[in-house]
């Protein structure tokens, strides 16, 4: 893995994404502006990577939030990595495109950083945006192994994708998914990093809470941090590009700061015991459709 700078990898076609990102998904109950504000304050903490989508409904408070701080100062454009995804109502190939000027537009950006395909469905459309400048980068999320390998060996494809985003914590640490990846050059990044059993009209009822899980906690004790501090530099040290998301500007400081200690291999070892495959995301709305990633192991 090539990394440069502060902890960012080196993309297959050449650019270079933060391993740390700031997630943007917000529930139906947290106010748009709360986005807007929780965004800048990440990015006035150190954050360069912010992920979001055309699903989350919140791209134009965030896109506000990327020019009130390039307009002060604190960052410019270049220095920030922006994540979008084309979500599913949009994956017939002439509606790709559509989906992405719409999110540009409530950005009011010129490009993305990255586009991914946000459930498996072909990546060809995205081709051309990436072309048409639109994009810098293209990705994938959600795919498992199979729908990576039609992909890959898909005659005439142009570009590869560079990632592939999916639901990896310490119960569902995606060991197998990651050696694959990584054997072909794709970055795997991590959403739902440190659990999302309260977000209760998605994830099954009686959720574990990660963070409430004792070797996960002893371990957090151990080095003066806290369980999702650790819960994130596990990924880091695992060469996956991690997301964090909250909307506490306490929390956000918290995640940011997790580049100045180690965990070692007794510490990971430990953390990757944990994994049982247990998902908080199964997708039940598409449950059935011939591309659902979920049946297969990985």
């Amino acid at each position: 893995m090539d990394l440069k700078g502060s902890w960012s990898v080196k993309l297959s076609d050449g650019h270079h994404m933060p391993m740390l990102g700031f997630g943007t998904y917000a529930t139906p109950d947290v106010p748009k502006s709360k986005v807007c504000e929780a965004t800048q304050v990440a990015i006035d903490v150190g954050f360069r990577h912010i992920d979001a989508a055309y699903l989350y409904e919140n791209e134009a408070e965030v896109g506000e939030a990327m020019r009130a701080k390039m307009a002060d100062g604190t960052v410019r454009r270049e220095d920030l990595f922006y994540t979008t995804k084309v979500w599913a109502t949009f994956f017939r190939p002439e509606l790709v495109r559509q989906c992405l000027d719409r999110s540009l537009k409530k950005l009011r950006l010129d490009y993305v950083d990255l586009c991914l395909i946000h459930m498996p469905i072909a990546l060809q459309a995205l081709e051309s945006c990436k072309d048409a400048g639109l994009t810098r980068s293209i990705g994938v999320s959600n795919f498992n192994r199979k729908q990576l390998e039609m992909i890959l060996s898909k005659p005439g494809l142009k570009y590869k994708p560079v990632c592939n985003q999916v639901e990896c914590h310490p119960y569902l640490n995606q060991q197998k998914l990651l050696d694959f990846c990584r054997a072909r050059d794709i970055v795997l990044v991590a959403y739902s990093a440190l659990g999302s059993q309260r977000i209760s009209h998605i994830t099954p009822e009686n959720s574990p809470f990660l963070l409430e899980e004792p070797v996960l906690t002893a371990i957090a004790k151990k080095h003066g941090r806290s369980p999702g501090q650790v819960a994130l530099r596990y990924q880091l040290q695992r060469g996956v590009v991690v997301l964090a998301k909250s909307f506490t500007e306490k929390r956000i400081k918290e995640n940011f700061q997790i580049f100045d200690f180690e965990l070692s291999p007794e510490d990971m070892k430990a953390l990757e015991s944990l994994n049982r495959n247990f998902r908080y995301f199964s997708m039940n709305f598409a449950m059935g459709h011939p591309n659902y990633p979920f049946a297969d192991e990985y």
